[in-house]
């Protein structure tokens, strides 16, 4: 039996999505509930990784494992293994030929900015900037980078890739409210840090460090520079993997 999950997590209690030798991740927690239930080890696939401090709402991962009940008896059962800081929101069963990461057609992530200091509730799930920002200009920057492009500048891939540098970014765009500020990205896929990056280079846009159109040239020439740095983990989420 092949089962398809949807969990969130918070990032920031944990090393990263996925499993690691000396670093507590997502990934291990999950496996040892899954040993737990089964009473042997199970390896599960995730949709992908992420990044130490990045948090989930939507990260998907399947498993094969038998089960002689149904699926909400299986939530039930990883609910009172797991810690607080990851939730499986649904289980259910699916084809053995469904595969959490290869079947995966998009992802959807959002970014969150306050302008000032948030306080300690919201601290570790933004980014939190004591300087006003320039939304238009951000908004119009944002505009310029959607459709599909060689994002290489925007990620922090290092020496010879063999990974497609090439992405469709479907959404990216910049809305507020009061001082909160959410860049919501949508594409085929992204690259190592890239929504961070795009969210450090959005952020020197509304800072003035950057016009738009540099933004759009820094695209266009493929090279990646200083003012393209990468964004603090805690304000990424992972909310959707598309199908």
């Amino acid at each position: 039996m092949r089962w398809k999950c949807i969990c969130a997590y918070d990032g920031g209690k944990f090393h990263g999505w996925q499993s690691q030798k000396n670093a507590e991740a997502v990934q291990d927690v999950i496996e040892a509930a899954l040993a737990s239930i089964f009473e042997k080890q199970v390896r599960l696939h995730g949709s992908g990784r992420t990044d130490t401090g990045v948090h989930a709402r939507g990260q998907v991962f399947h498993f094969d494992g038998d089960w002689a009940h149904g699926p909400e008896r299986l939530l039930a059962a990883f609910r009172a293994l797991l810690p607080m800081g990851i939730q499986i929101k649904s289980v259910r069963r699916v084809s053995s030929f469904f595969h959490a990461r290869y079947d995966a057609k998009g992802k959807k992530y959002r970014y969150f900015i306050f302008q000032g200091t948030a306080d300690p509730f919201e601290m570790a799930y933004c980014w939190s900037i004591n300087r006003s920002l320039d939304i238009s200009k951000m908004q119009l920057a944002s505009s310029l980078l959607v459709g599909e492009h060689d994002f290489v500048a925007f990620s922090a891939l290092n020496g010879d890739v063999m990974e497609d540098t090439v992405k469709n970014l479907r959404v990216l765009s910049v809305s507020s409210r009061g001082r909160h500020i959410t860049l919501t990205a949508e594409g085929s896929g992204f690259l190592y840090k890239m929504v961070r990056s795009l969210a450090g280079a959005l952020v020197n846009v509304g800072l003035g460090k950057l016009e738009p159109s540099d933004l759009y040239q820094i695209l266009k020439d493929r090279k990646r520079v200083p003012l393209i740095h990468t964004a603090p983990a805690q304000g990424l989420f992972l909310e959707k993997v598309v199908y």
